[in-house]
């Protein structure tokens, strides 16, 4: 028997806090989230969603700058925030939204949890999300997910 405590499993904890540092990164160096997963690498995110349990419990903006210069992520000119004309959604909230739509796809496509996060952000999804003057980012998660499996907006 699994023990948890709370409502969710731990590892999905940990992938919500890796969602949520991969937009942090994004935003604090103002680049696509798949530029940004793309620079960390498979073996970094693979750290990251791994060591979730220990780096959320540390301040996220050391844990952001240690990640950006050990991928040497350079400073870019993307500004979904900077551009949003309406509320702005949290680092958090686009995590959630992330992890939500990860899990779809790994459970969906018997993939790993961490493939299917490359694949996600690697996806035209990943600008629909990240526009945050659409409505995409607050949809329901199963119209996201079916957006997602069929290759365009529905």
């Amino acid at each position: 028997m699994n023990r948890q405590n709370g409502r969710e499993d731990p590892k999905d904890n940990d992938l919500f806090f890796t969602c949520s540092l991969i937009d942090y990164i994004a935003r604090k160096t103002k680049n696509k989230r798949a530029d940004v997963v793309n620079a960390l690498g498979k073996k970094r995110i693979e750290k990251i969603y791994d060591l979730a349990d220990i780096y959320h419990s540390d301040n996220i903006d050391r844990v952001s700058q240690d990640f950006i210069e050990e991928a040497d992520i350079r400073q870019g000119n993307f500004d979904n925030v900077g551009d949003c004309g309406y509320s702005i959604p949290t680092h958090w909230d686009i995590g959630k939204v992330y992890k939500r739509l990860i899990k779809m796809v790994a459970e969906d496509e018997q993939i790993s949890v961490v493939d299917a996060l490359i694949e996600v952000y690697n996806s035209f999804i990943s600008d629909k999300i990240d526009d945050y003057n659409s409505s995409v980012y607050y949809e329901n998660p199963s119209y996201i997910f079916e957006c997602y499996r069929e290759g365009e907006m529905l």
